[in-house]
């Protein structure tokens, strides 16, 4: 009855066996280019901007750190892929490594990185859309290509643009303004009924859908090149390194997608060999990208004009390539196209893995008789996709999004350090053991001693209640108090050092976040422990 319970890996090898078992299509080539298809979209058409003004040129530090710290991550979900080749990402491996509640905070926390992260990506995709149709004279009402809080802010704050031209023209029923944004409404359902009618074909589109964004993203940066001004990169870091983690939740959100690649491992042909793989080389591809992209950005024009929805399109226009207005956005529509379509399989699938093990209602794990799919799951997750979109924040979303991510991945890395050690087998992924007895305590001596000869009041600042960073002061302190018990526990227990490094820098990676980013994460947990205690823990499959 413990609410620690955990599963067995007994029970996750035999699985296929008591559920009705989903198509097996996927190759090494399509798990890479799902997870290229996930991470390429609102992260490098629409949040780099944003990141990119809050860093300078110096925001390639952020993502090379985002890039390390998703990394050392990545290992640890292809160590946990090889040992429990079945759907449920992150949910299921902490549900075998840390038991039954923490396997249900983080598929709450999942909710938020798949079904609530599509709300964004969303919300992107219409704003390029509606500009590709602007290019073809077609002209969608104001009122319907805006959410309705963005629409009422600018009337209250009287900020001329779209959001007023919305506010004034849209009709109204009994006194309420019908304002909403129909592009992103349209691609919801659009992607929702692919994801439902099958994998295969999902595969395919996503495939075509990669290989367009990713060839036009290539002569994004070739046409670029020939327009940066070296001058526009200095200062390299206009905001200190401060201004560079200030744009942690934007950049973080870019690269959130490729764990969606380790919710498929029930329609992969051979999981324990190609998930780990899948994983890593999209990772890799994409990081290259991101780097060259924010290089070219910020060497186009300065880092402070960056501020917009639509940065590929904003450097472009200033230099009055006018041609390649029309290429940005047909590539933001496909790269943001193929995010929806990822993310929009990897929910279900984890509701369709919670509800196998009792958390959810039986329903949830249903799969359709032709099509072979997680159906109910999949409709659902368009409802919670489908119906925010009408009066949610964008911005919100972002941040909320990320905070979540980074939560799940904590866990990941700690519970690979739970796993017990096994012996190499042939044709399977395995996490290289570098004992991290000494390794890991002198890299947090050495930066302890950096910091005090670099800044000897930084430590003191911390404690300082009147400091105007007060609110950020205490998730640093637990951060610094967090190395030293992991450099003590390495050298007392022996640990891996690669899932140590994930976990710290993960960790590193919250301490970049807000004070109301916390709040609304603490409020969502809550409201998910509510929703466990009423029903998961009674109806759990190990309640016995």
């Amino acid at each position: 009855m413990s609410i620690f319970r955990k599963k067995p890996l007994s029970h996750i090898s035999n699985i296929e066996a008591t559920h009705e078992a989903m198509h097996k299509v996927l190759s090494v080539r399509d798990l890479t280019f799902f997870g290229i298809a996930a991470i390429i979209g609102a992260g490098s058409f629409s949040s780099i901007g944003s990141a990119c003004f809050s860093g300078g040129p110096g925001v390639v530090f952020l993502f090379i750190i985002c890039a390390v710290a998703c990394g050392f991550t990545a290992m640890c979900y292809a160590e946990f892929a090889s040992r429990v080749p079945a759907s449920g990402s992150a949910y299921t491996y902490a549900y075998v490594s840390f038991g039954e509640m923490f396997a249900w905070i983080i598929g709450w926390a999942l909710l938020m990185e798949y079904s609530i992260g599509n709300i964004y990506v969303a919300f992107s995709w219409s704003g390029y859309f509606t500009n590709l149709l602007e290019g073809f004279h077609v002209h969608i009402p104001a009122w319907l290509t805006i959410n309705y809080s963005e629409a009422s802010k600018s009337f209250a704050e009287n900020v001329e643009g779209e959001g007023m031209q919305a506010w004034l023209t849209a009709p109204q029923i009994g006194g309420l303004r019908i304002i909403f944004d129909l592009p992103a409404v349209f691609i919801n359902i659009i992607v929702t009924w692919l994801v439902y009618v099958g994998t295969k074909e999902s595969r395919n589109v996503s495939n075509a859908m990669v290989l367009v964004k990713l060839a036009i993203i290539v002569l994004v940066i070739i046409v670029g090149v020939f327009y940066i001004d070296i001058d526009n990169w200095s200062p390299f870091m206009p905001n200190g390194f401060g201004g560079v983690m200030g744009g942690v939740a934007a950049v973080f959100f870019a690269y959130i997608g490729f764990d969606a690649v380790s919710t498929l491992a029930e329609e992969s042909k051979n999981p324990q060999r190609d998930l780990p793989r899948g994983m890593i080389y999209s990772l890799v591809i994409c990081t290259v990208v991101f780097v060259i992209l924010a290089l070219v950005l910020t060497g186009m024009v300065s880092y402070s004009e960056l501020n917009v929805s639509d940065p590929l399109a904003e450097v472009f226009s200033k230099k009055g390539v006018k041609w390649m207005l029309f290429v940005v956005s047909i590539a933001a529509v496909v790269a943001m196209t193929s995010v929806i379509l990822v993310f929009q399989m990897g929910q279900p699938r984890i509701w369709m893995s919670m509800s196998r093990d009792g958390l959810l209602p039986r329903k949830f794990a249903s799969i359709h008789p032709k099509y072979k799919t997680p159906g109910f799951s999949t409709i659902m997750t368009g409802l919670v996709v489908g119906i925010p979109i009408f009066f949610t924040d964008p911005k919100f979303v972002l941040d909320f999004t990320s905070i979540g991510t980074l939560f799940a991945f904590v866990l990941v890395c700690g519970g690979v350090l739970t796993l017990p050690v096994r012996e190499k087998e042939q044709g399977k992924f395995h996490l290289p053991y570098v004992n991290a007895k000494f390794i890991f305590p002198v890299i947090i001596l050495i930066t302890f001693i950096l910091i005090f000869s670099l800044n000897p009041d930084y430590i003191s600042s911390l404690f300082s209640i009147s400091s105007d960073n007060a609110a950020k002061n205490i998730p640093m302190l637990v951060f610094l108090l967090l190395c030293v018990v992991m450099a003590v526990l390495s050298f007392l227990r022996n640990l891996s050092l690669i899932p140590v490094l994930g976990l710290i820098s993960c960790c590193y990676l919250l301490t970049g976040m807000e004070a109301s980013n916390w709040i609304w994460f603490s409020v969502w947990l809550l409201i998910g422990l509510v929703v466990y205690f009423a029903y998961g823990y009674r109806k759990s499959k190990l309640n016995v």
